[in-house]
């Protein structure tokens, strides 16, 4: 028997939460649950007034919408704040209803340009959002993904962290060498030879 969708239900009104419209396993819920944003607050405050000014839109609300545009591959600000409008569980995710306002796409590059711009802010964010993916097990030091990418960098030679990445990189690459070596010998090739550098 056919059967005709009925496109009536689109008015319906009901009673539902977002809590319950999101997927237990959706990748957002998973982030929320391990990294607490809320050390943004303390970082930014210097920024801001106290007593002066139109209320400011929540910092932390405009740096998950970043890490919704990088996390999800999202090619654009003004994409990301239409993706956010139509898509719950990026609303959940920032804290907003259904029917609350999704801020313009350029509030964030205003934002920027006024209040962060020649700080180093974004790069403690960063860090300390880096520092908890790594306690909850999200970031693994032997597995290594290379973007091809080209990003001026602001090299550090004396930076830990970059120290730590670079030792992992050439173990990366060890591994993939010996990896490479032994698929050729298993199909009777000679194996490749070792770079000095």
């Amino acid at each position: 028997m056919l059967r005709k969708s009925d496109t009536n239900h689109r008015g319906q009104v009901e009673i539902i939460s977002l809590e319950q419209l999101v997927p237990a396993d959706h990748l957002v819920r998973k982030i929320d649950a391990s990294i607490k944003f809320d050390f943004i607050y303390d970082r930014v405050e210097e920024f801001y007034s106290e007593d002066n000014g139109r209320p400011s839109l929540d910092p932390v609300v405009l740096i998950k919408i970043a890490f919704i545009q990088y996390l999800f591959g999202i090619r654009s600000m003004r994409q990301t704040i239409k993706e956010i409008e139509t898509n719950i569980a990026y609303r959940w995710f920032l804290g907003l209803g259904l029917s609350d306002p999704v801020p313009h796409f350029t509030t964030f590059g205003k934002n920027y340009a006024r209040r962060f711009e020649g700080t180093k802010i974004f790069e403690h964010i960063f860090n300390e959002i880096l520092r908890q993916a790594i306690e909850s097990g999200y970031v693994k030091p032997e597995e290594v993904f290379i973007d091809g990418t080209h990003v001026k960098a602001s090299a550090n030679k004396n930076k830990r962290m970059k120290v730590i990445i670079k030792e992992e990189g050439r173990l990366y690459a060890s591994l993939l060498e010996e990896e490479i070596n032994a698929l050729r010998e298993k199909e009777g090739q000679k194996p490749l030879k070792k770079k000095k550098k």
